[in-house]
This record gives structure tokens, sequence and C-alpha cells, in this order.
């Protein structure tokens, strides 16, 4: 009996299982069984395998050949194992040495002609196997930049399965010619991509720092919101934009994503680990630099929000989101069930979906931002616009937005629309992207060093009991908040968002703990009600 045993990983939403890939030949028939709950993918690898062996130059077994994937209890799928699966074939057969790729972790899918083909996952598959103790890895070299970015990882990138006999086995290394090197289009590169994964499901395009981004300054007027833009921004806090259709709603969100800080290195790693598995990650870019903006259309189903599909759940629109922005257009027209199944993720920053195949927990710490006309028609509070709703149409579309959910946003801000002279640009130009954005940085460093040592990065991830007891605010600031408390316009919940948001006032502003006109702030931020003193975000 020969027995040989190579190394691969099994993805199970966005986290990775070292799976053991087994090869046992014995005397008898020959055939080819492959075990340990392999999907349909994985199981036409034997046809795949066995062709690519084939062609590679190596002889094919011609006894009982039996391949385990070991734990057989965890869900496997994918073409990602070919390559664990033929090296370990081989080894059984003598042809590699079975020590050289007993610890070796590869992932890739082989072609017919023995080419490596990318897949996606890369980078999560690559950091489970580090988390498991393993140092070295072989993937495709269209995906061998994305397995570098994790430390500690000797990464092996070859194009064929030919040449990865040769470098086990000590042999001169054939060159393989690439299609793209001979003025021919990359078909190999197709397995990186989700098919229908375009504009406005993951990264923005021109948000990698390209020059081509949209300035701030291009929008006209609308002061109030510009600064709650920016508070947003600087804490991390969710955001509602109301107001009639052509204000500029639409156009706030999409400037949001540029005055945001860029990532740090490890929220590059969860946000490119993410948009790998989705398939949505640039060619060429293997580390997503800059929060992502995603902006699914009105008609996305629960499942597309929240993550779902068959068998094992996929990343939706939040974990697409995670780190960045979530742009939620026309949100009344939204089903509500689909709303609603955001309110667990806004609170805890991921999102558990369960299925009959398994339990999968996504990341989804995002920044929600909400537009919403004030109507079907959106003249309601135009005056002389003739808005023709009836009082029950107006309730019953604004009623769509839940309490619940509505009680999760810090920022509720009126866009009024523009007037004539801000339009004409006799109003003067307002602050640049580039200003504010360094203002923002500013405060998310104060932020940073104030909560240095806790598990938070953010105001808006501090909880209510650290707010009331640890980060305490100028004495008699909070009497406006405890009087609205009282009143029942605020809920408790309402009470710490709108302490969160009064930090970031603070912050914004350069001081070292919110005093009684950053609580008015907040609570006009929150409630929509001049409260008789300027909102101090932009202030020096």
């Amino acid at each position: 009996m020969a027995f040989a045993r190579a190394c691969s990983v099994a993805l199970v939403g966005v986290e990775g299982v070292v799976v053991e890939v087994q090869a046992d030949l014995e005397a008898g028939v020959a055939a080819f069984t492959l075990v340990g709950l392999p999907d349909k993918s994985l199981v036409e690898s034997r046809d795949r395998v066995r062709a690519a062996v084939v062609n590679s130059g190596a002889e094919w077994p011609q006894k009982k050949l039996t391949v385990g994937l070991s734990p057989a209890s965890v869900p496997k799928g994918g073409s990602g194992f070919d390559l664990a699966v033929a090296c370990a074939v081989l080894g059984a057969a003598e042809r590699i040495d079975p020590a050289s790729i007993a610890d070796v972790v590869m992932i890739g899918e082989l072609g017919l002609d023995g080419r490596v083909r990318p897949v996606r996952g890369v980078l999560p598959a690559v950091l489970a196997a580090a988390e498991a103790g393993y140092r070295q890895v072989v993937v495709p070299e269209q995906t061998a930049g994305e397995a570098a970015l994790v430390p500690g990882i000797s990464v092996l990138g070859v194009r064929s399965l030919r040449q990865l006999i040769a470098v086990l086995c000590d042999e001169p290394v054939p060159d393989e010619a690439q299609a793209h090197d001979q003025g021919r289009p990359d078909t190999m590169l197709a397995g990186l991509m989700m098919p229908g994964a375009g504009m406005g499901t993951g990264i923005a395009r021109g948000s990698q720092g390209d020059g081509n981004r949209p300035d701030l300054a291009d929008v006209a007027g609308q002061e109030r919101p510009r600064k709650a833009l920016e508070v947003a921004a600087a804490g991390g806090h969710h955001l509602l934009l109301s107001g009639p259709p052509g204000a500029g709603k639409t156009m706030l969100a999409e400037r949001l994503p540029a005055i945001l800080p860029p990532l740090t290195r490890q929220e590059s790693l969860e946000v490119t680990a993410v948009h790998s598995v989705a398939g949505i990650l640039p060619p060429g870019e293997p580390l997503v630099a800059r929060p992502p903006y995603c902006a699914p259309h009105h008609s996305a189903t629960m499942q597309s929000l929240v993550g779902g599909g068959n068998g094992l759940p996929r990343p939706g629109a939040v974990s697409l989101a995670h780190r960045g922005i979530l742009f939620l257009d026309e949100a009344p027209e939204f089903s509500v069930r689909a709303l609603d199944a955001l309110r667990q993720p806004l609170e805890s920053g991921h999102v558990v979906v369960a299925r009959s195949a398994g339990v999968v927990r996504l990341p989804a710490r995002f920044l929600m931002v909400l537009a919403a006309n004030p109507c079907p028609c959106g003249r309601h509070t135009l005056s002389g616009a003739g808005c023709e709703c009836p009082p029950s149409a107006v309730r019953r579309y604004q009623a769509r937005l839940s309490g619940p959910l509505l009680d999760r946003v810090d920022l509720r801000v009126t866009v009024d629309p523009v007037r004539r002279e801000d339009l004409m640009g006799r109003g003067g130009r307002g602050e640049s992207t580039e200003t504010v954005a360094a203002r923002v940085l500013r405060a998310r460093a104060r932020a940073a060093e104030r909560l240095a040592g806790t598990p938070w990065t953010t105001n808006s991830e501090v909880p209510g009991h650290a707010l009331r007891t640890r980060l305490v605010a100028a004495p008699g600031a909070l009497m406006a908040a405890e009087r609205d408390m009282e009143r029942g316009l605020l809920t408790a919940r309402g009470l710490d968002r709108v302490l969160r948001v009064a930090w970031t006032v603070a912050d914004l502003r350069g001081a070292d703990r919110p005093d009684a006109s950053d609580i008015g702030a907040a609570l006009e931020l929150r409630t929509g009600i001049p409260r008789g003193a300027p909102m101090g975000a932009g202030a020096s």
C-alpha cells in the first residue's frame, strides 16, 4: 500500500479550515474514489486531476485510488483542492517525495492541460493556514501577491503542475508561457471574478487614490448636511439624509468615502479577505487600501443584503461594505424585512447567517447612510410644490423606516433644496475633500489616543456603560439630553448615541471632553430640533 498527504483549505464564509488531503493506492481494479463531504465542483476534480497529471508528463497510477478529505465532517466545495489532490496522488505513486508535500498547503484549480488556474478566497485561506501553524503555501502565480500579504508565510506561485513537480523533485523548472505574454487575453483571471459583481457591489472604482474621486467642494451649499457628513466620518456614526429629490443626498453620500481615513493594515486584510471570497477583488490590486463603498439597488432582497445563497451563505452587501460605507438610496423603497435585518449587524459589527448547510459568521462593521424622500412624490416638505400625497400615504411611506432601525441611526439631517445663489456660485465654494479629510483624520487620532488599550477604535463603538462611567462629559453638560429622555424624545440607546456623537463633535473642535454645546449639537443632529447653539463640527 502507498500513501501520501498534502494540505489545502476549506472556506466557511470568510474563515478557513485546514484540510488534509490523503491519497491511498492499493491493488485492485483501477478506480478513483473521493470522500469527505465534497460538493459537485469538487467531485468533478477527479476528471480534472487525471487529465492534468497525464498532460503534465506524469504517469497516472493504474490502481485503486482513494482520496480522503479530512476532517470529513466539514463541508468542502470549490475547485481550489485540485492542486493538493494531484500532488497527494503523485506522492502516493512515488513520482514525488511524500515528505516534501506533507506540510505544504496547496491552493489552486487545475486545467485539463495542467495549468494552475487562480481561485477566489486565497487571502483568507492563507490566513487560516498561518494561524494553524503552516509556513509554506503553493498558489497560482496570479494570486501570489495576495498570498504574500500574510506575514511569516513562504509563498510559491506556479503556472502549471509541471512546474510544481519540477520544484518538488529538484529538477529544471520548465518555462510556461502565459497568454498575455503572447498578446492574447488572459482567460485565467476569469476564476477570480464573480459573475455579475460590478459597480455598486463592492469597491467604488476611483476610490483607490487615483485622483478621480468626487470632491466635496462640488456640493453647492448644504452647510448642515456637510457638517453631519464630517461628524459621521470622524466617529463612524450612521446617517439619515432626508429631503426632496435633487437636493443632493446621493451626491453627499458618494463623497463620504473620500473623507474617511485610509484603512489600517489589519482592516485592509479584513476587507481584502471578504472581497476575495466574494470575487470582486480587482486584478492587480491584492490589497484594498481605501474604505469600500457599497450601494445596492432598492430591489435587493434580504439575503443579498445580509448574506445567503445555496449551500453555505456567501457575503452580502453588509459584509462587502465592511470597514466602509453601505449606502441605501431610496431607503423606504427597500423591503421592510430587508431593512429590519440590518438591526443586528448595526449593533454587533457582524452577521450570523444560519442555513441547513451550516452557520457562517461574516464581518459587517460598516457606516450606514440612508437617503429618503419625505413622501412618495418627494414634494411633501416643499411649499407650493403641489404634493398630492394624502396624509395616510405620507405616514405609511415614512413608517417603512421602523423605529428600532432609526433608533440605531445617530445623525438625522434634513437636506433642503439648494438655494439659487449657492447653485450659481455666489454663496462661495465649500471646503474641499482634502481639507475635511485632514480634520477627520485629526479627530480619529484623538479618539484612538483616548481609546488606546480598549477594544474600540472609534466613538461609535464605545458601549454606553463606558460612556457613563469612564468617559465622562463636562459637569452639567447632559442636562438637555436628560430632559429629552424624561419627555420621551430619547430612549436609553438614544442617550448613549447622543453621547457618542458629542465626543466626536468635541474631537473635531479639539476639546478634551464634550461640554453643553457639544451635547446640544449632538441632540440637534439626532432630533433635528434646533438647540440655539451652532454646531461645532467644523470648529478648529
